[in-house]
């Protein structure tokens, strides 16, 4: 990339000089001007983000990442959402689920409630009418595949393990 720049600012002064015709040496100069910008480039945004499908597959790793924060599907229809653990850590250290969070939960207390519930695998059992859906808590290699219904709306999902949802979250978004 740095040697496309430099031909660039060193070709560029020569190309436009050489087009100058009869322009005094200070019209020239003023015309040389070279734009050392770069033109903005988004990063592209993965298909499977925009797609609308009621058949989803979302994976967690050992980063505390889903590869996925946003999901798309049809309100009203079934959704079949597939999660895989493919991280290496043991199980006591990284486990990971899928929490579907009913819209208007405070996700924050969910969290904070889901993280001293280690006997019910981090769904706090007073919170359960706030949960939409959920997989079950999976160690490295291991999946589970839920279904699901939601009207039209944005809902959250985290994953429970103590300290994930921060990173771990995203939107499940029903069109």
């Amino acid at each position: 990339m740095k040697k496309i720049f430099f031909l660039l600012a060193v070709v560029s002064p020569l190309f436009l000089a050489s087009c100058g015709g009869n322009k005094t040496s200070e019209e020239t100069a003023d015309t040389m001007a070279v734009d050392n910008s770069l033109p903005e480039v988004s990063a592209p945004e993965a298909v499977s983000d925009t797609v609308v499908s009621n058949t989803v597959e979302l994976t967690g790793d050992d980063l505390m990442k889903f590869n996925r924060t946003e999901i798309r599907v049809k309100a009203g229809e079934q959704v079949t959402l597939s999660l895989k653990n493919i991280g290496k850590l043991p199980k006591e250290a990284m486990s990971h689920n899928f929490v579907l969070l009913k819209l208007g939960t405070d996700t924050e207390q969910f969290a904070l409630k889901a993280a001293v519930s280690q006997a019910s695998d981090y769904i706090p059992a007073d919170m359960k009418t706030s949960i939409l859906s959920h997989t079950k808590l999976l160690g490295p290699g291991e999946s589970d595949t839920i279904t699901f219904t939601v009207p039209a709306g944005e809902y959250e999902f985290i994953c429970s393990f103590p300290g994930h949802w921060g990173t771990m979250r995203g939107k499940v978004i029903a069109l």
